[in-house]
């Protein structure tokens, strides 16, 4: 074999095996860089609100008479010793009741997520999480769901409301948090009653 072949096919396999050593991902100059393979990274940003609200009114009005009697005698010479008695009855009954039930929250931060599965159609599983903590107080907010590709922005961003099972905690530790929270006896109070 020919002593540069020799030296063109060495070089081919060397750089095949540190391409394969070092896994370094082959993106092309032309394409853009979104997610669609697994550890890739994903930014979520979080726009969440909900209102809901209900109202009920009701009015209720009843009402019943009665009256029994006997007619007596007009004029008559008899009417004196004729006793006149009567029974009368009226019952009424009203009721007017309204109630109404209203909530409102909404919820705004921005996660880096990793994809965690490539599922069969070509849609993303992925989970992420972000602690954030600032004098003592420390935020946890933890997100995962089922992205689709299409669903990407060209820089990579996918809108909370593009992802399909969303599970979105936010939680917090602190001095803030610990204060917020009942006492021992209300909680044991409001769980007896």
């Amino acid at each position: 074999m020919n002593l540069r072949l020799k030296t063109v096919l060495l070089s081919v396999a060397a750089a095949a095996a540190f391409s394969a050593a070092w896994a370094v991902p082959m993106h092309s100059l032309f394409s853009d860089h979104r997610a669609m393979r697994v550890n890739d990274i994903l930014t979520i940003h979080i726009v969440e609100s909900a209102k809901a609200g209900t109202e009920s009114n009701t009015n209720t009005d009843k009402s019943n008479s009665a009256e029994v009697g006997v007619p007596t005698v007009n004029n008559s010479r008899f009417s004196r010793w004729l006793p006149t008695f009567g029974v009368k009855s009226n019952n009424s009954t009203k009721f007017d009741g309204k109630g109404s039930t209203n909530r409102k929250g909404s919820f705004e931060a921005t996660v880096s997520a990793r994809v965690v599965e490539v599922l069969e159609g070509g849609n993303l599983v992925i989970e992420g999480s972000k602690v954030v903590e600032v004098n003592q107080e420390k935020e946890v907010i933890k997100i995962s769901g089922i992205v689709r590709p299409q669903d990407i922005q060209k820089n990579n961003i996918v809108f909370s409301s593009s992802i399909a099972d969303a599970q979105i905690t936010y939680s917090g530790n602190g001095v803030a948090a610990t204060a917020s929270r009942a006492g021992i006896f209300t909680r044991f109070f409001n769980w007896i009653f």
